[in-house]
């Protein structure tokens, strides 16, 4: 064998291997959904629709998802299991921020104390 079709064969056997290792270990629709909720939240948040200590029970629970995930790709392979709990508990989050985004507490606006009449 030439030594250029070895270093191409080592080559191939490498990406391979690496892929399958990425395949196992990468969580795109985790990833995504993380974004998708950040976003909600910030929306709410911008909006007035969470109170601060709304806003900080769920990043609390964001970042519980996040270190679940890092937990769930330590050994080199994410699971079935690993990923449906996961997205259980994404599912959990997702709900949280919808009720909480619409229980018609809102955050007061600054100067926007409410008035008491001397009457």
């Amino acid at each position: 064998m030439s030594p250029s079709l070895k270093t191409l064969l080592a080559a191939a056997v490498l990406a391979a291997v690496s892929a399958t290792t990425f395949a196992q270990t990468a969580t795109p629709g985790v990833d995504r959904r993380q974004e998708n909720q950040a976003a909600r939240m910030a929306s709410g948040a911008a909006s007035g629709a969470l109170t601060p200590r709304e806003q900080r029970r769920l990043n609390r629970e964001q970042k519980a998802i996040a270190r679940a995930e890092d937990r769930a790709k330590a050994d080199g392979t994410v699971t079935p299991k690993e990923r449906k709990h996961l997205n259980r508990m994404q599912d959990r989050a997702s709900h949280k921020i919808h009720r909480q985004k619409h229980d018609r507490q809102h955050k007061q606006a600054p100067g926007a104390a409410a008035s008491v009449s001397g009457k």
